[in-house]
């Protein structure tokens, strides 16, 4: 059997031939990654100096260094923050939003070319998930969203697929007890969103009435999150903003096929009630009290 530890050093020696971390010059532009990575945050929407140090895990000094290195070329200018004067908010100057561009086009471009070359694309971008996720664990954020925007709907639909797949007549959404958008919006209820690095990786909807009674729905991690107890953690989001709300009892409904889910609620303090709907895709009823 290989070692696990040469794997795992193999995988990296991979990863920092492909993307460039060993040139003196990232991606052919004439900076070093550390630069380019600082200049990419800022282009991304990230201002506040001390958040894109925490981001890219930087030093003070180091961080220091790649602004100066920045605004030398006049890429960036640094100001200071219009609340506190003791933080530093950086931006994007013209010129810098051209290399902006630059890099992203280059790096489009060469992730473009991995997977043309890879004879399982799709393969390879879930094995890419599972270690993004891995490396990324303390970085994931739960946050309240709109449950119609693009990246709720892109949870819904992994979600819906994946019921598909593991019930054995299948799923449609159409003939479930799917809920309403403004039921998961406050003041009713709230929907709540994962995400690593901006991207989404796992839901959770609260439904409810405006009253003190409310239901958890659509509850999904990414299979490449799974495992991370994220489940849990977005469970817990939904209970605080139940919790916000004023809810006192909350409702669910699973399916046996469901392991993970229901092993979740039974670990976590939720009992097993009688069925309170006429949904068809529902066998086990669940409840908790706040």
């Amino acid at each position: 059997m290989l070692d696990p530890v040469s794997r795992i050093r193999r995988f990296n020696r991979a990863v920092t031939s492909e993307v460039g971390a060993l040139d003196t010059g990232f991606l052919g532009r004439g900076r070093p990654l550390g630069v380019a990575r600082v200049l990419n945050a800022i282009g991304h929407g990230r201002a506040d100096v001390a958040d894109i140090r925490d981001y890219l895990g930087l030093d003070s000094g180091l961080m220091s260094r790649f602004l100066r290195s920045l605004e030398e070329e006049g890429l960036v200018e640094t100001v200071p923050h219009a609340a506190d004067a003791r933080r530093r908010v950086a931006r994007l100057t013209p010129a810098g939003e051209r290399e902006f561009e630059a890099y992203e086009a280059l790096s489009n471009a060469r992730a473009q070319a991995l997977l043309a070359r890879h004879p399982k694309p799709d393969a390879l971008l879930a094995a890419m998930d599972l270690v993004a996720s891995a490396l990324g664990r303390d970085r994931v954020s739960v946050v309240e969203a709109d449950p119609a925007c693009p990246e709720a709907r892109h949870c819904l639909g992994e979600y819906y697929a994946e019921l598909g797949r593991r019930f054995e007549r299948g799923f449609d959404v159409a003939l479930s007890r799917d809920p309403d958008a403004a039921d998961m919006r406050r003041p009713r209820g709230a929907f709540l969103i994962a995400t690593s690095d901006g991207i989404p990786i796992g839901c959770v909807g609260l439904k409810g009435t405006g009253g003190t009674a409310a239901e958890i729905k659509r509850l999904w991690v990414s299979p490449a999150a799974r495992g991370l107890r994220l489940g849990r953690r977005l469970m817990e989001a939904a209970e605080a903003a139940a919790r916000d709300l004023a809810v006192e009892v909350l409702r669910l409904d699973s399916n046996s096929a469901l392991v993970e889910a229901l092993a979740l609620y039974r670990a976590t303090g939720w009992s097993e009630i009688e069925r309170f709907n006429d949904d068809p895709y529902p066998d086990l009823f669940f409840e908790k009290r706040l």
